[in-house]
């Protein structure tokens, strides 16, 4: 009976000890298991390394733009450029008309009475800034150049191929007699030397010269 009891006590001591150690072996590999893999969420920098990152520029306004993209300061290294001809002073870059840039036909009118039409083209192939109202119409046979009569115009922008147009009167219906001419001397302005255009219809009788402003029509240049 004692042999027995022995046994049994012998026997529930080895299985106590059995489950001891069975139960510190699996705590010890949870412990192992927790430390040996490292959480992705625990270094999320490192997980997004070779992804969507981009590299922070270094450079700084004046080096053209960062490394990742970014768009660079390119505002200010180009100031818009002035109206054309601001340097110059004239009407959009274009310079003045000059007596030579164009060719002239003058026309006796059919109405009104006396009149004449001064038809100029620009002959170049480059526009030009027509002084309107300081045409200079010079007749050989009067002394001094021709009144001014109707509005003043405005200085406007001959292209290549248009035509201006001025009205002369040579006589008035109110004065008698005058001097027959067959040709006009024309001068697009007082310091330029004029041309010398003959008279289509003429000769006419001349006693009282005066000629318009340039126009853009014939009919508005023949209203005075």
């Amino acid at each position: 009976m004692a042999h027995a009891a022995r046994s049994r006590r012998t026997t529930a001591a080895l299985a106590a000890l059995s489950l001891g150690i069975l139960a510190l072996t699996a705590c010890n590999g949870d412990a192992e298991k927790d430390t040996a893999a490292p959480s992705a969420a625990a270094n999320p920098s490192a997980a997004g390394t070779d992804e969507g990152s981009e590299a922070p520029s270094t450079a700084g306004p004046g080096d053209g733009g960062s490394a990742g993209g970014g768009s660079s300061d390119s505002g200010d290294s180009a100031a818009p450029s002035g109206e054309p001809g601001a340097e110059d002073g004239q009407d959009g870059g274009v310079g003045m008309c000059e007596t030579t840039d164009l060719s002239y036909t003058v026309t006796v009118a059919s109405k009104p009475v006396n009149h004449a039409l001064l038809t100029a083209v620009n002959k170049g192939s480059d526009p030009c800034l027509l002084p309107a109202s300081e045409l200079v119409i010079t007749i050989p046979e009067l002394d001094g150049a021709a009144e001014h009569m109707g509005p003043e115009g405005e200085d406007w922008i001959l292209k290549a191929g248009e035509n201006a147009y001025a009205g002369i009167l040579f006589s008035r219906a109110d004065t008698a007699g005058g001097k027959s001419a067959d040709q006009v001397e024309i001068a697009l302005t007082a310091s330029e030397s004029p041309t010398t255009v003959p008279i289509n219809g003429g000769p006419v009788t001349v006693n009282d010269g005066q000629v318009t402003s340039f126009f853009g029509t014939a009919e508005d240049a023949l209203t005075y």
